[in-house]
């Protein structure tokens, strides 16, 4: 049996009247969407109640699903500790799903199980649910750093458990929008904040699932969203079918994103097939950029292919421009993937012969050495995008006064501890963030005897 319907909802621990205490009046109209969703889910008797949420264990790379045959949890932590929740789960459910995502290779499943208490992005649904309904059962999903499309798939996934199992089942996609909306709210604001909002909801209202899989990272970041991923594994649970869709409210008033929305699916539809979509929109994009790369960037890329291929460094082409084999200078190579960084080495000074040579030699620590990320594997490279940094001189400088983070680069150093920061980088808009950000590269505080330098760049596309 197909999914029977699907709601998006948000989680603020204030809309429930236990712990809001009259601050729930403020958001009347989310309370007032959230209370049709119950009554719609009680009508349609759901078997399971399917909650991916943005609080549940979060890993890098693997979606964990939780396992066991029932969890419990209170809203004690926000003053409201009478209020529990004890749903049993769907162990079944949960296990054929992770056995479909496997053969899928999509890296899901009950593993790594760290917190098995309910999260408020499950409990302030079931909340409202209760209210109703409670003959269900429930399986939690946690989200992941995996790429918006690996959570679509993951989202086919769930369509396909629920179509083999037989079950009764709705999907819950549990989610605040933009933290960032107002200078007097709790996070601050952020410009990109009222754009996602009125971005996302009105992918909602339209039932543009295509539009939720192509937010830039470093747009959602500064935004600072919360839901966005399991309103898209939503979206790949619903994949290939029609849907009418309805954006019940929509408030911002407490500088947080509340959006309420209810799809209901119906018949196929193969125009609805927003992963194939996107992939093909993505590589003419892709191939639109690699076919504007300056020299610079051509070269890293050409390293980065001559490694993956070979095993060691690209010897150096002899068409370069002057620039490239007669100066010297620092440089620093990063690589990003589906928008988010998958690598970035760099050296502060030149440590090679020519700016070309820094750029082989970088090219490849970034994709093989940050230990931060795995090594960059050759079936990636066609959907990376590139940028070369080539760094001016350092100076020194008395006072972050001195600079300016849309132009000049930081440095900071204590005795042999130096930390960089590159300029003109996404969510990075003051001196003092910079600094900070240099200061725990280099393992410094504030209250360390540090020196300051700034520099400027040449950034390559």
């Amino acid at each position: 049996m197909p999914l029977l319907g699907a709601f998006i909802v948000p989680h603020p621990p204030l809309i429930v009247p236990e712990v809001g205490r009259g601050r729930e009046k403020d958001i009347y109209r989310t309370r007032a969407a959230y209370e049709e969703v119950a009554r719609r889910i009680a009508a349609l008797r759901p078997q399971t109640i399917i909650i991916p949420t943005p609080h549940s264990i979060l890993y890098a790379d693997y979606l964990h699903i939780s396992p066991g045959s029932h969890a419990a949890g209170s809203l004690r932590d926000f003053g409201a500790g009478k209020i529990n929740f004890c749903p049993d789960y769907d162990d079944e459910l949960a296990r054929r799903l992770a056995a479909i995502a496997e053969a899928k290779g999509i890296p899901a499943g009950l593993l790594g199980e760290r917190q098995p208490e309910l999260d408020h992005g499950v409990m302030v649904p079931l909340y409202f649910i209760n209210e109703q309904y409670r003959d269900y059962r429930l399986m939690r999903i946690g989200l992941s750093g995996l790429s918006p499309l690996s959570h679509y798939r993951f989202g086919k996934c769930i369509a396909q458990a629920v179509e083999q199992s037989g079950r009764r089942v709705v999907l819950v996609a549990s989610g605040d929008l933009s933290h960032k909306l107002r200078p007097d709210g709790p996070y601050g604001y952020a410009e990109q904040g009222p754009q996602f909002d009125q971005e996302v909801t009105e992918a909602m209202a339209a039932g543009d699932f295509l539009r939720f899989l192509t937010f830039r990272e470093e747009f959602c970041e500064a935004a600072a969203e919360c839901g966005l991923r399991s309103f898209i594994i939503m979206a790949g649970a619903l994949d290939g079918r029609a849907v009418r869709s309805e954006l019940l409210s929509y408030e911002g008033i407490t500088g947080v994103g509340y959006a309420v929305a209810a799809f209901t699916p119906g018949e196929a539809d193969e125009s609805r097939r927003f992963d194939l979509i996107f992939e093909q929109q993505e590589d003419l994009r892709l191939q639109a950029i690699r076919g504007q790369e300056d020299p610079w960037v051509r070269l890293a890329r050409q390293a980065l292919e001559y490694y993956l291929s070979h095993g060691n460094l690209l010897p150096r082409p002899k068409d370069l421009p002057d620039e490239l084999t007669q100066e010297k200078a620092g440089v620093f190579v990063s690589l990003k993937l589906e928008g988010r960084l998958r690598g970035c080495i760099g050296t502060i000074s030149p440590a090679t012969a020519s700016v070309a040579d820094e750029i082989i030699q970088n090219a490849v620590s970034a994709a093989t050495a940050d230990p931060r990320f795995e090594r960059v594997d050759l079936a990636e490279l066609p959907r990376i995008t590139l940028s070369v940094d080539v760094l001016g001189p350092a100076e020194p400088i008395d006072s972050p006064r001195q600079l300016d983070p849309k132009r000049y680069g930081v440095i900071v150093s204590c005795g042999g501890r130096r930390g960089l920061l590159l300029p003109h980088l996404e969510g990075v808009d003051t001196a003092e963030q910079q600094i900070d950000i240099a200061l725990k590269k280099a393992g410094l505080g504030r209250r360390d005897q540090y020196k300051l330098e700034r520099f400027e760049v040449v950034r390559h596309y």
